[in-house]
């Protein structure tokens, strides 16, 4: 009888011993992924930004879809002007010249933006495929017409299995359904709200 009072106790000192590790082990873990998987979406997302400022610079505005962003930066031009001669001098006797150099974007692009191809540019890191939302647009902003954008996602399309609400006991400013995004659909700016 005392066998089996002793392996009982075993039993439960063991099991008690699990449930405080694993209570141990959860916030931990959560806290690792969410700075792991939130750090991943802001370097792909600030790569989102410079290639919406590059498409800018080629035609002007900033893109609409990803395939359009896509085949402007890689099939597109930008364009250097060079000026010859002093156009705010009144008393400049040469006549003033301007040179328009066209240089390819793809090279430019893939450079500046750390990459290899364009391919993937807008899915998410830990999203399992899933891809940013992207909206760009013009808006009256204090009386004049301004371009923006909105490139972005919500936190439960690539936290995983910590997309759960319960995980807010662990951290009360997680909200997985909370965007994290940069620019804004009212205003021009390209900010990213994680700044």
């Amino acid at each position: 009888m005392k066998l089996i009072i002793n392996a009982v106790l075993i039993g439960v000192v063991a099991l008690l011993a699990w449930s405080l590790w694993t209570s141990i082990q959860a916030p931990i873990q959560f806290k690792e992924q969410l700075d792991k998987r939130k750090i991943a979406v802001i370097d792909k997302l600030m790569k989102n930004r410079e290639a919406q400022e590059l498409y800018r610079e080629i035609t002007g505005e900033y893109a609409r879809s990803y395939d359009t962003l896509k085949d402007v930066l890689t099939n597109g031009e930008f364009k250097i002007v060079s000026v010859f001669g002093d156009p705010d001098d009144p008393n400049n006797p040469t006549p003033i010249t301007y040179d328009t150099t066209r240089i390819p974007a793809k090279d430019s692009v893939l450079k500046k933006l750390e990459l290899a191809s364009l391919d993937g540019i807008d899915v998410i890191p830990y999203g399992n495929g899933a891809k940013f939302n992207i909206w760009a647009d013009t808006v009256t902003y204090q009386r004049t017409k301004v371009f923006v954008c909105e490139v972005g996602t919500v936190y439960n399309k690539f936290m995983g299995e910590f997309a759960d609400p319960k995980y807010k006991k662990y951290d009360n400013r997680y909200e997985p359904d909370a965007t994290i995004k940069f620019g804004d659909k009212s205003k021009p700016t390209l900010a990213g709200n994680w700044e």
